[in-house]
Parts: structure tokens; C-alpha cells; sequence
């Protein structure tokens, strides 16, 4: 069966609904520098530690609560996931209050209540206000813990990991953090199957008990209230939460900043593009000097479209989507600066060097003065635009507490951000962004990147996906004697049923369920072949009808999206022209086929097919063992983007004498499709009319 067309039309069909109609070409002119003024918080604090802040606001009659601990980093070691548990635990219910009873009064109040492992949320109409926190404080003082409820969400965690197992940005950023900080540093620990399991209902209670009370507590109130009334309600609902234990503890120290940059490699497969982030740690506060200039610096480097990495990599070379950097500060333990870009895997190499090229040139090369002038309207604009919000002047207030910050910190904000010069943002960029001291993580499929790597002159190291160094792995082994292109194609032949029985097949025709990572509305799909290379693909959505079409008739033909047509160009005529939409194995030879090794497909040796056709050459991947088709690699330019297309091919059954996929995976570029076939005929349901 033959799939690119569903995932690049399924591509469009996500890119097409995604399109801002915004004209980004022009900068927007700035205006004066505004006058800020900024009101304070009335405060007062309970006999338990609990700290209240409270923001008047009568524009709406509506309240906000916001309940934050700050505990501080805790190092969750072989029960990592337990503060993940607690969360997802309260909130739902209390001693006194079942859990349906409790969620059915706020959803009938128009309310919102959530809750975290050190934090809780809520917001309701003014009237309301007095129930809302009452609920509130009953469920973070009294929450209702069950063994039915704990083991539900263990199960839903354990699943959630197993989803992520094959996520290249999931692998990434964990092995990223472990790297920066350690694994036995609560920024770099990570959760896994065993430590999940290796957590009971009783560490889940203890662990409540220690970490969630009021001795480091903050509650934030802000809307339609007054400070005497919210005084007397907090004292009421919060004021018997008894008062926790001191733990204040010591953190390990964090892993250095490298003596020298070098790549760290994470082999993962069935990657269609690399995942790469430069990294270092860094010591930065927001109380520092430096914070101001900071955040110019990385804002000229890759705070958006008009970065650096932005403007070399995607505007200029056409590597990637985009390309970013971003920089946290500390508090108990170090940031991290990050610069990030998802690319080809053709490019990987080239994308690497781009990238430290920018760095180095924010480090040794002034900005210039309409590029920093931009940078900083750009600051000041959004500062005008937050503290027209009142939850801003609550977090404003919480920040100044916890930062240590002096209380003229955001009066002061944009006189900084205006006084900082060319010579700071060189001097920042050099103390923060360590372009000789930082680390390239890289996950990607390692038989097509990693040689090219190894020439950047970067040292290159290798880990698993749970951060463990390995040697450099095998990425392809010989071909044994005997084996040839007609070998691996009369062994797939005789998998799926037999060289005559697939000849015999001049129709099929396929419903799915489809998922499309995003589209939120479930959706299906009809998809019709006829040989030799007819195809009709129609995408629908219940109560919408069709949302999406393609029809190819075998000389012309067309897709449609929302409404409007696009008629195929003559590249894709061509194609298609010379593609058998039904086992295009029956039409490869010896001119065009190209046995080249044996790799690894889910861990699963697999005989690599490249097949070239009109100067596109497409991989195909067949199980050694089975010899069943198991994957396939294209490329194509949508949207004057060169996006990669994989299919995998699974759930295999028995239709009429073939083995056919039931499962088809699809990445195409940044988005993922499954196709669960939920009938598939041969021979049987399609005419020549369906492809006009």
C-alpha cells in the first residue's frame, strides 16, 4: 500500500488550518516611552507562616486565589514520580467530600479549582468567593486519598511514559536535564516505570504531610474583594493548617559547565529529524546587574523571528521551522541557556556549526543600534501590555519576595531595559553564553547523521536515552552472501501472500479512524487504490463532512481543503504518473532498486531498499525475520518546506490471503498521524468514478 500522499496531504492540512494572517514583514513602529505605575499589594501573614497578598480590582465582579509553597527543588530519587502522583491526587475531593460531590459543586458554581504538588488555583464571580476558598483550603488541608484513586493514577502515569518511550523531544529534554545537572540532582532526576512502581499510597500521604503546608506558604488574592473581608475569610478557612517542619536541606551540586563544547548523541532510529540543543549552565538572578541586558542579549540571539538562529537557520538556509534560544535564572539551584532547533537530518551537521556560529558572533560582533533599539520596544511593549492585567501586579508582588528583589524592581524595569548598551549585550553574551563550554545534545537517527558529525571537529560522545554513556553504536552490518535485491523481495512477496495473489489485486479499499496530533476532533478517513496508480483519499469529521480530499485519476488531479481546490503541479503528475498505487514492489527492478544494508528498525534487523524514481529516491525497510514491509522514508517540499515522511507499518492481518497493516504511523515533518484501519476490502467497492 502506498501512504505519502495521506501524510502530505494531511501536512497541508494541519500547516493550511495553523496560518496567521498577520504581515510580519514590518516592524512596528514604537511609541513614547510609557509612565508605569504599579500599586502595592496590602499584606498580612497567619500565625501558621502563611503569607497573603491582596489586589483589589473591581472592574469584574470575579476573584482569583492563587496557593503557592516554595519548598524548593526535592530530590525524589528511586520513587521519582511521586510529587507527579500527589498532584494529579488533589483536588479531588476532601475527608468530608466525595469526589464527584466536590467536582460537581464547582462545575455548578461556574468555578475552577486545580491543584499541584506545591500549589493550587482557583477563581470563581465574586459572589461565589467565600465557597471557592472554602473548598479551596478543605481540599489542600483535608484531601481525600484513596488506594482506588492512587493506583489510577500510577496506571495513567506508567502509560503517559510509555507513549514518550519513542518521542524524540521527550528523550531529548530528559537527557538534556540529567546531562546539565546530574541524575541524582532534582533538576536532572527523571521518572521511570521502576520508580513509579516502586511508590506506595502511603509515600504519596507522607510525602503530602512533609512538603504541603503553610510554613513557606504564599496565597495571592486578586479581583472584586476587599483586604478586611479576604482577611477574616483566610483566617477562618486557612487558619488551623497546622504548620510544617523546617526543610531546608542541602542540594547536590549541580554538574559543571564542560572544559570544552563537545556533541552528546542519542541514537534513536526512527527519528525523521534531529533534535539539537546547545546548552550551559548559568548563575544568573534576578537581582543581578546583568539581569536586564540578559534578557536583550537573548532576545537578539533567538527571542523569536528576528534572532540570529531564526534569521540564519530558517530564513537564510532553510535548515528548520525555527530556531530559538531562551535563558532561566536561579534561585536554589543554576539556570540553563538553551539554544534549540529542530532540523533534516541531512543537515544536522550543518545546523550544529550554523548555530555555534551565532553564539560566537553575539559574543564577538556589537549589535547594532536598530537591531538593539528594536529588542528593547519589544520589552517594553509587553511590559506595558502585562501590567494592564491585575494577576501581573499579584505575580509581580510574589516575584519581589521570592527573588529577594527590591520593591523598585519592576518600577525601575524599563529605565534598565533602555539603559542597556551594545557593550553590555557583548559582555552579558560572553559571560552566559558559553560557546567553548557547553554541550550539544542531539537526538536523531545516527546511521545518517552521525558521520558528518564526526567531521565538525566537535568531539562526539554517545549515550542511551536514560543518559547513559555508551560506546558508538553499530548503525548498519553486512549483507550477507547471497542476499540481493530479488531475495529481499521474493521474501516480502511470499509474507504478505504470494507473488500471484498480489497481482491479482486491482482494487482496495480502506476506512480509518485517524488521529492527527492537534486536531483535537475525532476523524476518519476513506482511502481507495486501483491499479496502476489511481488513488482517492477523503478526510471527514463528524457533523463537518469532508474536511479534506485527494483525487488522482491516473493523468490529473486535485486536492481540496475547506473548500478550496488546488490542482496538482506538474511535479506531482509526474510522480504519481510513474508510482503503482498498490504493492510497488511489483514494479521495482534492478535499474531502480538498491539493496543497501542491514539496519535497525525497533530494534529489529531490516533489510534498507532505496528506490529511485523521476530523482527521488524513497527507503523502504523490511524485517529481516518476517519480511514484512515494516517501514518507509520519503522527502517532499510543502509549502516551500523540505519535510521528511516516515510510515511505519504494524498490527499485520490476514485479508483474503494477504497480510496486510492494519496500523500506519505517519510523521510528516512536525506532525504525527495513526491510521487505524478499521476495514480494509480487495477487490471489492471501487469504480473508476471514485478518483474524479
Amino acid at each position: 500500500m502506498k501512504l505519502k500522499f495521506i501524510a502530505l496531504a494531511a501536512f497541508c492540512f494541519v500547516a493550511f488550518t495553523a496560518q496567521a494572517q498577520i504581515d510580519r514583514s514590518k516592524q512596528p513602529v514604537p511609541g513614547p516611552a510609557p509612565t508605569i505605575s504599579l500599586e502595592t499589594p496590602s499584606t498580612f501573614i497567619l500565625k501558621n507562616g502563611l503569607k497573603v497578598m491582596v489586589v483589589e480590582n473591581h472592574k469584574l465582579p470575579k476573584v482569583n486565589y492563587s496557593l503557592r509553597i516554595d519548598n524548593g527543588p526535592i530530590y525524589d530519587g528511586d520513587k521519582a514520580g511521586i510529587s507527579q502522583i500527589l498532584a494529579a491526587m488533589l483536588g479531588n475531593g476532601t475527608s468530608t467530600i466525595s469526589k464527584n460531590d466536590f467536582n460537581e459543586e464547582v462545575d455548578f458554581l461556574g468555578a475552577r479549582l486545580n491543584f499541584g504538588s506545591s500549589s493550587a488555583s482557583g477563581s470563581s464571580l465574586t459572589k461565589y468567593s467565600d465557597r471557592i476558598l472554602e473548598l479551596m483550603a478543605d481540599a489542600a488541608i483535608h484531601p481525600l486519598f484513596t488506594e482506588e484513586e492512587f493506583q489510577k493514577e500510577k496506571e495513567k502515569a506508567i502509560e503517559n511514559l510509555k507513549s514518550n518511550k519513542k518521542s524524540v523531544d521527550a528523550v531529548a529534554g530528559r537527557v538534556s536535564r540529567a546531562l546539565s545537572f546530574g541524575k541524582n540532582h532534582p533538576s536532572g532526576e527523571f521518572v521511570t516505570e521502576e520508580t513509579l512502581n516502586n511508590i506506595t499510597l502511603n509515600n504519596v500521604v507522607s510525602y503530602y504531610q512533609k512538603y504541603f503546608n503553610p510554613s513557606k506558604g504564599y496565597l495571592v488574592v486578586l479581583g472584586d474583594v476587599e483586604v478586611s473581608k479576604v482577611k477574616k475569610q483566610v483566617k477562618k478557612y486557612f487558619g488551623k493548617w497546622e504548620q510544617g517542619l523546617d526543610l531546608s536541606s542541602s542540594i547536590n551540586a549541580s554538574t559543571p559547565n564542560l572544559p570544552v563544547t563537545e556533541i552528546d548523541f542519542i541514537d534513536m532510529p526512527n527519528a525523521v529529524q534531529s533534535n539539537i540543543q546547545f546548552t550551559n549552565n548559568v548563575n544568573l538572578e534576578m537581582k543581578d546587574e546583568d539581569y536586564h541586558a540578559v534578557l536583550l542579549a537573548n532576545y537578539i540571539l533567538g527571542g523569536g523571528g528576528e534572532g540570529y538562529l531564526f534569521l540564519n537557520l530558517r530564513e537564510d538556509k532553510g535548515y528548520t521551522y525555527g530556531s530559538y534560544s531562551s535563558i532561566g535564572t536561579k534561585r536554589y539551584v543554576p539556570g540553563r541557556f538553551s539554544a534549540t532547533a529542530a532540523v533534516r537530518n541531512e543537515v544536522t551537521d550543518s545546523s550544529v556549526v550554523a548555530m555555534l556560529s551565532e553564539i560566537k558572533r553575539i559574543r564577538t560582533e556589537k549589535v547594532d543600534a536598530e537591531r538593539l533599539k528594536n529588542a528593547k520596544a519589544k520589552y517594553v511593549g509587553n511590559f506595558v501590555l502585562a501590567v494592564e492585567r491585575p494577576s501581573t501586579i499579584a505575580g509581580y508582588a510574589l516575584n519581589i519576595e521570592l527573588n529577594d528583589l527590591p520593591q523598585d524592581f519592576y518600577k525601575t524595569y524599563l529605565s534598565k531595559i533602555n539603559a542597556v548598551t551594545a557593550d553590555d549585550i557583548l559582555r552579558v553574551a560572553n559571560k552566559y553564553f558559553l560557546a567553548n563550554q557547553g554541550r550539544f545534545v542531539i537526538v536523531g537517527k545516527g546511521s545518517e547523521v552521525v558521520p558528518n558529525l564526526m567531521k565538525t571537529g566537535i568531539p562526539v560522545k554517545f549515550y542511551d536515552e536514560f543518559a547513559n554513556p555508551v560506546e558508538k553504536p553499530v548503525f548498519s552490518k553486512a549483507i550477507p552472501a547471497g542476499v540481493t535485491v530479488t531475495s529481499v523481495l521474493d521474501q516480502f512477496f511470499k509474507a504478505t501472500g504470494g507473488k500471484a495473489k498480489m497481482e491479482a489485486v486491482k482494487t482496495l479499499n480502506m476506512n480509518a479512524n485517524v488521529k492527527i496530533d492537534g486536531v483535537p476532533i475525532p476523524l476518519t478517513a476513506s482511502l481507495k487504490t486501483m491499479v496502476p496508480n489511481k488513488e482517492s483519499m477523503e478526510m471527514s469529521a463528524a457533523g463537518m463532512g469532508v474536511l479534506m480530499s485527494q483525487k488522482w485519476n491516473g493523468k490529473e488531479g486535485y486536492q481540496t481543503q475547506q473548500g478550496q481546490r488546488k490542482e496538482l503541479t506538474e511535479a506531482e503528475i509526474s510522480e504519481k504518473k510513474s508510482s503503482r498505487s498498490v504493492f510497488p514492489e511489483l514494479s521495482y527492478t534492478k535499474e531502480n532498486t538498491v539493496l543497501e544494508s542491514i539496519v535497525s528498525v525497533e530494534g529489529n534487523d531490516n533489510y534498507l531498499l532505496k528506490v529511485t524514481k523521476n530523482d527521488k529516491t524513497e527507503s523502504r525497510y523490511y524485517d529481516v525475520k518476517t519480511g514484512l514491509l515494516t517501514k518507509t522514508e520519503s522527502s517532499s517540499e510543502v509549502q516551500g518546506q523540505n519535510i521528511t515522511n516516515t510510515v511505519m507499518y504494524t498490527n499485520y492481518k490476514e485479508v483474503n490471503g494477504l497480510n496486510l497493516p492494519f496500523v500506519n504511523t505517519i510523521k510528516a515533518g512536525p506532525q504525527n498521524l495513526v491510521f487505524n484501519m478499521t476495514t480494509i476490502k480487495v477487490n471489492e467497492g471501487v469504480t473508476d468514478a471514485d478518483f474524479n
